[in-house]
């Protein structure tokens, strides 16, 4: 330790005893904790509060080393073998206990035993671990991943899983970047269901894993996306809230547009063309949002939550980093994987493109529109990520003008959002107003869910208006003055 590392004060890897205390278990949490999560040091000899340097004699500091190494070998399980150093800081000896961040997960104080020893560190601080947390770090000790986990209460038929494949093949090919990528699009069958972990096979027999569960949306498993709008930057007030079940791509898609019905839109001219620009990359949103549903931990019974304020836009991914996994590499490009037969699907679906390129490709186009560096924040409970809206450099070639022609907000962007698919809703139901919900949806790619939303959201807004019977609609579109 440096006295600037002493003078930053205690933190998530960094804790500090004045003394050796009487009772070990004072100090035997915070060994556990760290054996639990990315490591850290305890330091004996220097005052928490004060931070002041109070060191230890020569004659007893040995002593205090035995004891301490003593006592972690008694209490904890399974084994946890600290480096234990002297150093001299000040002209001062302090001892310094440093435990690495362990593989046979969960730790626990032997004493305790599993239910009640297992602890963590949060904030800084030593807590004890909830349910959802203890079997988080099991199945990282276990090497194993709770989406290839048989879904307890869920059974599939052919039919089932026919149609799940079907459903994904149409999605790789939807989301394919060009013709050729769509052209090598192959079938997804049986076998490579099993073979990623969405299918387990036992006596001939297929059941369905918990990534089934997530992928179809049927049952098993309450996954939900949870997005808000509020006035002001707290979520004191409430705007507009809507939740998103079902099928985990469609809970994608239809967060992705909530985020763009959201925000800002803008116009630069390109050449002698208008092109309309968001505030933020559409593509940073959608990456965002992917990455959240990919990497999140579904044994917390939380929900992904999109959050859009009046200064930036805030996506929450429940669960703590996986095991080995910190915010300063992943914003590196380090990818590790959470949900394995997640991954396997989302890559076949041309969700995901290169393995640890996503947070990077991120903060580069965030930043390449002159916004700032995305801020990346927690990581020990869940993750949440803000993007701050406002050009800072305006100048740049991808400013969105913020003059009275150029920028609407929220719902009212419906009919200048010229290259967006809402736009493209509206042109479809100016040629064809009498046609069925189901046949706007297959025309435009989305599913009917998106389409009975985005329907309701215009009649709100007085934009599209209903002339007949439900079963028998004739549409027509109002321009807005």
């Amino acid at each position: 330790m440096t006295i600037e590392e002493i003078l930053a004060g205690e933190s998530k890897n960094v804790e500090f005893k004045e003394d050796l205390p009487e009772k070990s278990i004072k100090y035997m949490k915070s060994v556990v904790a760290f054996a639990n999560g990315t490591g850290g040091k305890i330091i004996f000899g220097i005052a928490d509060k004060t931070r002041e340097v109070i060191g230890f004699n020569n004659e007893d500091v040995f002593k205090k080393m035995d004891a301490i190494a003593n006592a972690v070998s008694d209490s904890c399980e399974p084994a946890i073998i600290p480096d234990i150093t002297l150093q001299t800081v000040d002209g001062k000896t302090i001892i310094v206990v440093e435990v690495s961040g362990g593989r046979q997960r969960p730790y626990y104080i032997k004493a305790l035993g599993k239910d009640d020893g297992v602890y963590v560190r949060v904030a800084g601080t030593t807590r004890p671990a909830d349910e959802y947390m203890i079997k988080e770090l099991m199945f990282e000790g276990s090497n194993r991943y709770f989406d290839q986990a048989l879904c307890t209460g869920l059974d599939v038929t052919d039919e089932d899983i026919d149609a799940l494949c079907k459903a994904m093949k149409e999605q790789a090919i939807k989301n394919a970047h060009n013709e050729e990528q769509k052209a090598s699009v192959k079938d997804v069958g049986r076998q490579q269901l099993r073979s990623w972990g969405v299918l387990i096979e036992r006596d001939g027999k297929d059941y369905p894993s918990n990534a089934y569960a997530i992928l179809t949306g049927c049952g098993g498993l309450h996954v939900a996306t949870q997005c808000g709008v509020f006035k002001g930057t707290t979520k004191e007030v409430f705007v507009d809230r809507r939740e998103y079940t079902g099928p985990i791509w469609e809970q994608i898609e239809e967060a992705f547009q909530f985020v763009l019905r959201n925000i800002h839109l803008g116009a630069s001219i390109v050449g002698i063309y208008r092109q309309d620009v968001y505030e933020i990359p559409p593509d940073a949103i959608r990456e965002l949002i992917i990455n959240a549903a990919v990497h999140r931990s579904y044994l917390d019974h939380g929900n992904i939550q999109v959050a859009v304020y009046d200064n930036r836009l805030e996506i929450t991914s429940p669960g703590k980093l996986p095991m080995g996994q910190t915010l300063e590499r992943m914003k590196e490009g380090y990818s590790q994987i959470r949900n394995e037969a997640l991954a396997y699907a989302f890559s076949y679906m041309n969700l995901i493109e290169h393995w640890g390129s996503g947070i990077p490709r991120i903060i580069g186009k965030v930043k390449a529109a002159g916004l700032r560096e995305p801020e990346f924040i927690g990581g020990e409970v869940d993750l949440r990520i803000n993007i701050y809206r406002g050009q800072i450099d305006g100048n740049n070639a991808n400013n969105a003008t913020n003059s009275a022609n150029g920028v609407k907000n929220g719902a009212d962007l419906a009919l200048n959002k010229g290259n967006t698919i809402t736009q493209k809703l509206l042109n479809v139901i100016e040629e064809n107003p009498t046609a069925p919900q189901a046949w706007y949806a297959e025309k435009l790619g989305v599913s009917k869910r998106t389409i009975s939303r985005m329907f309701r959201s215009l009649q709100e807004q007085g934009i599209l208006v209903q002339i007949g019977t439900r079963r028998k609609s004739n549409w027509t579109v109002r321009k807005k003055q």
